[in-house]
């Protein structure tokens, strides 16, 4: 397989600058993620590894090769389209033996090609169907078939999923993940559904308007974002965020119109320097607990219940705190309903702090 690195790549479009100077090491083997949300210039990038965009400035490298003034189809990519793009008039068989066929590949090992991939598929049974007679979750199949007889460098995936409903999505992202595993290829997938980055992706990339907010993990995305943005869009329901500023009494404190939060020792030292300015807390609602009453906890805050939904796992709770609406998610098990006045409890080890510029503050 292959890596794939963007030098300063730079798309513009007349005046509008789409992709901004990005850096991206795309490592051999490795399942790599392209999220954000609509416009931030994710499948622009993908299109511009395919060769289906020209590059405005910056070098893309695969497998070593300044590859920006090479056609697609001597680049050794596969792309997987959203809309899958499989001809009408031909079968499965035809379609995924299409590309072999234009490079003039002997009919046997097209045949081999065609019915191995068929088999990691499991779509054997469909080989002499036509694609009007397969369901979204086939089609997508027959896509992904149609790449891997490539056996190319690198798999590009443009938001594959993103036509089928809710449950053939959880079940095909598994099974790209695991055709991923059994490949063992190098990958480059967009999605605006953190979710399917979250489980799928070995790293991800986090775009905003066309700049890259933060290269890593599923994992320290979570714990660690850099930014404001990337804390509230990685994860669901997203991040509780509550304006306010740093007051400094006996000792620290976040303040803002919903409540006063004593700031934990083991934080107060690093926050220091911010004290009298304004700032932003940030707080997952996982991180929400809900509190039996006569609990004498610390870091309660007052809240009244909103809205209330039932997940069967777990339950959602919108509160009112002050003037802000906070999410908690918190255990099935509470007798609750709308109206209620409550108290839920700020797990202090898990809040984070984002400057006035929405810097995370570590």
């Amino acid at each position: 397989m292959a890596q794939v690195n963007l030098r300063q790549v730079t798309k513009v479009y007349e005046n509008f600058v789409a992709v901004k100077a990005v850096n991206i090491d795309v490592h051999d083997k490795e399942f790599i993620v392209l999220v954000g949300p609509s416009g931030c210039g994710k499948s622009t990038i993908l299109r511009m590894i395919a060769g289906l965009e020209d590059i405005s400035s910056g070098d893309l490298l695969i497998d070593g090769r300044v590859v920006n003034n090479i056609p697609p189809k001597d680049r050794d990519i596969a792309m997987v389209f959203q809309n899958y793009a499989l001809y009408p008039h031909m079968t499965v068989y035809d379609n995924m033996a299409f590309g072999l066929k234009l490079r003039n590949f002997p009919k046997a090992d097209i045949d081999r090609r065609v019915k191995e991939a068929a088999e990691i598929l499991d779509i054997s049974f469909l080989l002499h169907r036509k694609p009007k007679a397969l369901s979204g979750g086939q089609r997508q199949r027959v896509a992904v078939g149609r790449a891997i007889v490539r056996k190319p460098k690198v798999f590009l995936f443009d938001e594959p999923l993103s036509n089928l409903d809710a449950k053939l999505r959880v079940q095909m992202r598994t099974e790209i993940a695991k055709l991923h595993s059994r490949l063992e290829s190098t990958m480059v997938y967009v999605t605006h559904d953190q979710v399917e980055a979250m489980t799928m992706g070995d790293r991800i990339v986090v775009l905003r308007d066309g700049l890259v907010q933060q290269i890593d993990t599923p994992i320290n995305l979570y714990n660690q974002p850099v930014n404001k943005f990337v804390a509230g869009f990685i994860g669901s329901p997203a991040m509780n965020f509550v304006e306010g500023r740093l007051l400094k009494k006996d000792r620290l404190f976040f303040h803002s119109d919903a409540f006063s939060l004593a700031i934990p020792e083991t934080r107060a030292k690093k926050l220091e320097s911010f004290r009298d300015k304004k700032m932003t807390l940030g707080i997952r609602p996982e991180h929400l607990h809900y509190v039996l009453p006569g609990s004498n906890e610390k870091g309660q805050i007052s809240a009244q219940i909103d809205v209330i939904e039932t997940m069967g796992n777990e339950t959602v709770l919108y509160v009112r705190v002050g003037k802000n609406t906070l999410v908690a998610r918190i255990s099935p098990h509470f007798e609750l309903h709308v109206g209620l006045k409550c108290q839920l409890k700020i797990d202090q080890d898990k809040i984070h702090f984002f400057d006035q510029d929405k810097n995370t503050i570590n």
